[in-house]
């Protein structure tokens, strides 16, 4: 069974309940870039106060930065007994780094699990999403709708839609992602560790999917 991982995939292809599914089942952490990041921002650390920058800025989180920020990060594992990475790499320049790093740690990647969704299917499942102002309960008017419009069943609070999931900037979220990360794709197929999942199933269908192919010694 192959357990040292990477997740790819575009925003709404279900990255982050894979990764916790799979972690579980595996028995092997889940390194998420996101769930890292806002906890240096929390915790106002060296770093942190650097994305902060970065971000309200607007500006690219650099490679050589990210890749700084990985290493510190992933130097309190012990990579050898398994690991899930989630939001990194993200560009060949980072994925090169990578493979140095985990050499050096005897715990190089294996298997790289793509979940791919047609683009139309990730539009709705982030343009629907709706979030309640008083309890944080979320939503999608398409594929999980509250039983009254705009009404959380929760608790009665008003579902809200976010700035960044209205439909044209959750369009160029996908577009920039998509072509940004298909140089990676390709980097990860020509060693023939890549491996392509049709995502817009139920979750249980791609995790069933996914584990399959963590036992695939091909």
């Amino acid at each position: 069974m192959k357990k040292h991982l990477v997740l790819l995939g575009p925003p709404g292809a279900g990255k982050d309940t894979q990764g916790r599914m799979l972690s579980k089942e595996l028995g092997i952490p889940l390194i998420s870039s996101g769930d890292l990041v806002r906890k240096e921002i929390n915790e106002r650390t060296d770093f942190g106060l650097r994305f902060k920058e970065l971000t309200e800025s607007g500006s690219l989180v650099p490679d050589e930065f990210m890749n700084d920020f990985f290493a510190h990060v992933l130097s309190s594992y012990d990579l050898r007994k398994g690991y899930i990475l989630n939001g990194f790499p993200r560009t060949v320049n980072q994925a090169e780094f990578l493979d140095e790093y985990l050499k050096e740690k005897d715990a190089e990647v294996e298997l790289v699990l793509f979940l791919d969704v047609d683009f139309d299917t990730l539009v709705k499942r982030l343009s629907g999403r709706r979030v309640c102002k008083s309890c944080g309960a979320v939503y999608n008017i398409y594929f999980s709708p509250p039983k009254v419009d705009s009404i959380c069943d929760v608790c009665g609070g008003e579902l809200v839609q976010r700035e960044d999931d209205k439909v044209e900037a959750v369009k160029k979220r996908i577009e920039v992602y998509l072509e940004s990360t298909k140089p990676l794709l390709d980097f990860y197929k020509k060693r023939g560790i890549l491996k392509s999942c049709d995502a817009s199933k139920s979750p249980e269908s791609v995790n069933r999917y996914l584990l399959e192919a963590t036992n695939d010694c091909d």
